[in-house]
């Protein structure tokens, strides 16, 4: 029986043992919505994992952050993090994938880079006035990316530079952003405007009740494509993720889902060079944890 499309697209790769960058803006999205290829193509080929956003930031918290941690169970930003970076680690050891953190701070958590004039006092009874997103679903998922982060954006950038050359002739896995959190359209900005050969993924498990931003999908030529294979894996894999899996999948249930991927038309491996969407851009929201 011939491949399907995408199954083509990826074997031609790996059969060229191309490096595969596979960008996760947190730490949990590569498996959440990648975990079945991951395993696949990792046996094949050289296939790195890049969290991006991996840490968090003393106190004060906003009180999005604050009921982030209720959801975790946890007392402490940094503490939680150091967990989910080892988390992590485990995961990643079983799929036998190379790692990267980038040690961006994540946004439930990231500051403004200077304070507001005459903020200073109140920043520490009112911490949101000092923070980039104040709030998760007033801000941090509205699918824009605040102009106060074009400084986070050149980093994701320059991550992706020094981790796949363009001389490498490398793949990226990317995020669709579906859900519209800001860490997932920064980093969806930042492959799109690499210039590398990109393919999409579906962001999982928020393509479940949210749909893709449709004009960026025109824009780059994209088409879907299911991925079905090694799925049977994958929800062990997704509940090493600890301190996320039982705020994720309340009741432990992880849906057995296809991954979803975007390739270019007919599967050329066409490099995307169009202008990527300036800071500002939207995209249909889902809640969740970050």
């Amino acid at each position: 029986m011939a491949d399907d499309p995408l199954t083509g697209f990826v074997h031609t790769l790996v059969g060229s043992c191309v490096p595969m960058l596979v960008l996760s803006p947190h730490l949990d999205d590569a498996v959440l919505s990648c975990g079945a290829l991951l395993g696949w193509a990792g046996r094949r080929a050289p296939v790195t994992v890049a969290s991006l956003f991996t840490e968090a930031a003393p106190p004060p918290y906003t009180l999005s952050g604050r009921q982030y941690l209720k959801q975790t169970r946890s007392g402490d930003a940094e503490e939680l993090f150091a967990e989910r970076r080892a988390e992590d680690l485990r995961v990643l050891e079983l799929l036998g994938a190379e790692w990267h953190h980038a040690g961006l701070v994540d946004g439930l958590f990231r500051r403004l880079p200077r304070p507001r004039p005459g903020t200073g006092g109140l920043a520490r009874l009112l911490p949101e006035v000092a923070h980039v997103y104040p709030t998760y679903r007033l801000h941090l998922t509205r699918g824009r990316v605040s102009a106060h982060d074009a400084e986070t954006l050149r980093a994701v950038g320059e991550t992706i530079e020094a981790l796949l050359p363009a001389r490498s002739g490398g793949l990226v896995l990317a995020p669709l952003a579906v859900g519209g959190h800001a860490d997932h359209v920064l980093v969806r900005t930042a492959a799109e405007r690499s210039g590398r050969r990109v393919v999409y993924y579906s962001d999982f498990p928020y393509n479940q009740s949210a749909a893709a931003d449709a004009e960026f999908t025109r824009r780059n030529g994209l088409v879907a494509r299911a991925w079905e294979r090694d799925l049977d894996r994958k929800a062990e894999l997704i509940r090493g993720y600890r301190t996320q899996a039982d705020a994720l999948f309340p009741g432990g249930r992880v849906p057995r889902a296809p991954e979803v991927y975007l390739v270019p038309e007919a599967g050329s491996g066409t490099v995307s060079r169009t202008a990527a969407r300036p800071p500002g851009t939207r995209a249909r929201t889902v809640g969740g944890v970050p």
